[in-house]
Order: C-alpha cells, then structure tokens, then sequence
C-alpha cells in the first residue's frame, strides 16, 4: 500500500512555508490589486473595479511585481509579519483562507494542477477591470462593486 501524502498548504502552517511554497499560495485572480475605498465614519473596506495601473488585465499578474513596493505606495507586501492585517483580503485568498483554517477553494490552481483555473473558474478579474489611471479619483466611489468574489 502506498501512502498518500498531503499537500504542503495542508500539512504547514504559513509560518511553516518556505518562500517558493509561500509565493505558490497566490492564485493570481487579481483581486488584491484593486483599488478599495474605506469609509472613513464606519471602517467598511469597499472593493471597485479599477485596478492598479501595475496588472496585468489578461494574466492577472503584477507586471512589476519586484518593485512595486517602490511604485505604489499604497501596495502591501503580505508577510507573517503582517498576518493581523490579512482580514482586508478577498474571501477566497489562500493566505486568508488557511490563516482562518479553512481549505483552498477547488478551483485554486495548487488544487487542480492548471494555472488557469482561476480565470476559467470565473474567479479572477480578467476582463472585468479598469485600469485606475483612466478614471478620475473624485469618480472612484461611482466604481464600487457588490461582492469580491462574484466580479
């Protein structure tokens, strides 16, 4: 009988993880990369659909992901250092998900083996964003969206 091994997402907790498997956790459905507004009376974090002038509208990727710290000041690096702040992530993130105990969504690409199963699912933002420099700021509000996960 041959023992099945369990996946690292599974069996590691993120401090476990090394950097390679740390990095793989990103499904690179773009999410994060949208701009959010925060009402300033209540705290409530609202996702647009206006998306950093950094992604990639196709791959769902940084285009300058090594240096975006240095670009976009309002970009966050996501460390264990940081694991507190994770709560302002989409629903479906991996680092949220497993902070929170909970599994990958079967359509996560370390799941099915394909990387693009995060747009065929439907669950990315490819083709569903504006780049945010062709709208004006004062004009953000008008881009707010119901619910990360169905964009």
């Amino acid at each position: 009988m041959i023992a099945q091994v369990s996946p690292f997402w599974v069996v590691k907790t993120l401090p476990e993880m090394s950097k390679e498997e740390w990095e793989s956790l990103c499904d690179g459905c773009g999410k994060c990369c949208l701009q959010k507004l925060e009402d300033e009376d209540t705290g409530d974090l609202y996702y647009t659909d206006l998306a950093c002038q950094y992604l990639d509208h196709q791959t769902c990727r940084c285009q300058s992901y090594q240096s975006r710290l240095e670009k976009v000041e309002s970009c966050i690096s996501l460390s264990l250092q940081r694991l507190d702040e994770f709560a302002w992530l989409p629903s479906s993130c991996a680092y949220r998900l497993l902070l929170e105990g909970n599994p990958l969504p079967e359509w996560h690409p370390l799941v099915t083996g394909d990387p693009n199963s995060v747009h065929s699912s439907g669950q990315s933002v490819k083709g569903k964003v504006v780049c945010e420099t062709r709208i004006p700021e004062s004009d953000w509000e008008d881009h707010i969206i119901e619910g990360v996960i169905n964009l």
